[in-house]
């Protein structure tokens, strides 16, 4: 696996390989890049990992909902993912007080994240599949300054995920 700063400004894509399997690849062509494997099918409790390293992500509480994020076996929060139910997205808010805001688009096709100033960080488009879920990914060269990169990138995945399975609940 090559580290997800040597990847930047390069086509990306998430994909699953099963459909069977909450386990998701991120390829650079036919170069693994990084997982995302979710501890069962119906939880929030997912495992992320890189050459860059291994964190957990997880969803916890129920109106206001938000994503703790942590390095494998630590139990403080690297960051928190604040949820903005109503208009799609969130914030990740860092413990020195940095604030990095995604959003999607009303179809949920589209999923990016921005610094507070508005400058674009990374974006996931053509967000779909019905058996297989999968996305282009694209991050910008401005991304490079961020040393919580790797993970960061795929915690959008994880919400990505995490609102694509809200969207399938909420349809039944």
């Amino acid at each position: 696996m090559k580290k997800i700063a040597e990847l930047i400004g390069r086509e990306l894509k998430w994909e699953q390989p099963s459909t069977l399997k909450m386990e998701y690849e991120l390829r650079a062509d036919e170069e693994l890049a990084a997982t995302l494997c979710f501890k069962n099918s119906f939880g929030s409790f997912a495992t992320a990992a890189s050459a860059d390293g291994t964190w957990t992500f997880k969803r916890v509480g129920f109106w206001q909902t938000r994503a703790t994020i942590r390095s494998i076996g630590a139990n403080i929060d690297l960051a928190v993912f604040k949820n903005n139910t109503w208009s799609g997205g969130g914030t990740l808010e860092f413990p020195d007080g940095r604030k990095y805001l995604a959003n999607t688009n009303f179809w949920q096709t589209h999923y990016e994240f921005k610094t507070e100033a508005g400058e674009s960080l990374f974006a996931y488009r053509n967000i779909g599949g019905v058996l297989h879920a999968s996305s282009h990914v694209r991050i910008e060269p401005c991304a490079a300054a961020i040393a919580e990169l790797p993970w960061v990138v795929m915690l959008g995945w994880y919400l990505i995920v995490m609102m694509q399975q809200d969207a399938a609940v909420a349809a039944v």
